[in-house]
């Protein structure tokens, strides 16, 4: 199959409580549902990808328990290449622990298990993927040499690449250079660039060779920020909220199938914005994401 997005990616199940407020320190209540779902970013954004039209392939490494079959299973249903996916057996999959709030908001405690153990190597073992394709996209989620590799591989090969910091995290001086399209939320931005509002940040990322930064802003939509360009800033949706899980990621890999469909940053980002507003309409991740046909239907409606 050929394939024109790649993620290197995180793959993780989500054990979800819901109850109605953040704990205290020290608290235990009583929830109100439990839902053991599949998560991970990486693995979240490439089936967003793959629902929207793009032919998607996954370098990743996953447990050997029935948590990773759930893995291999998910990816055959969406059609996603999982060729480039490594069985650690024995070990355990990566797992997070979320609790769901009434009013949506959510906190994730996130163990990586085997997908730690992914390395420069496996990339490498990858390469006529990543050299093929039109995206490769990435979380940081993953190791960072990981990530390293696929972009430099990527980059040699004039394929565009991708990276959602996120969870936000200190990156190294010679990823920057390597990101063609960062897509932070506002919280992440910050933190990274150390600046105390969207603009500064934005140009600080820029100055250190990011090629283009689009922050997400939940029901504000989105902004992208570009080096020598006035900055586009794209209106979101307000919806009534069942959850927020995986929107970010729902963005993220929509945004990457538009890139690899070459569609213009405008269309990219209304498209963008459009999928991850739906993917809040129902809970968990990958059971709120929404096909190509909603997303368009949804936008013709509006």
């Amino acid at each position: 199959m050929a394939v024109d997005v790649v993620c290197v990616a995180s793959w993780n199940v989500d054990l979800i409580a819901h109850i109605p407020q953040p704990l205290e320190r020290g608290q235990t209540r009583m929830a109100q549902a439990f839902d053991r779902l599949p998560g991970g970013k990486g693995s979240n954004a490439a089936i967003a990808a793959a629902r929207q039209g793009a032919q998607v392939g996954l370098i990743a490494r996953i447990g050997g328990d029935d948590f990773g079959q759930m893995g291999l299973d998910l990816w055959a249903r969406e059609s996603i290449d999982s060729q480039h996916v490594l069985r650690g057996a024995g070990e355990t999959n990566g797992t997070a622990l979320i609790l769901v709030y009434e009013d949506g908001d959510n906190s994730i405690a996130v163990y990586p298990g085997a997908g730690a153990g992914l390395t420069a190597t496996h990339v490498q073992a990858a390469t006529g993927m990543l050299a093929h394709a039109r995206v490769v996209m990435a979380s940081c989620e993953v190791p960072l040499a990981a990530t390293l590799a696929a972009f430099e591989i990527a980059r040699a090969h004039g394929v565009l690449t991708l990276l959602n910091p996120a969870p936000a995290t200190p990156l190294p001086d010679a990823l920057w250079p390597l990101v063609d399209v960062l897509t932070p939320n506002e919280g992440e931005l910050l933190m990274l660039a150390d600046a105390p509002d969207i603009e500064t940040a934005a140009l600080r990322l820029l100055q250190r060779g990011v090629g283009a930064l689009v922050v997400t802003l939940g029901e504000r939509g989105c902004a992208l920020f570009r080096p020598d360009a006035v900055p586009l800033w794209v209106p979101g949706h307000a919806m009534q909220v069942v959850d927020t899980i995986g929107a970010g990621d729902t963005f993220t890999g929509t945004l990457a199938a538009q890139l690899a469909q070459q569609s213009p940053w405008p269309q990219a980002l209304r498209w963008a914005n459009a999928a991850a507003a739906l993917s809040t309409q129902a809970q968990g991740a990958v059971t709120a994401m929404p096909a190509r046909s909603q997303v368009q239907a949804w936008l013709h409606s509006g």
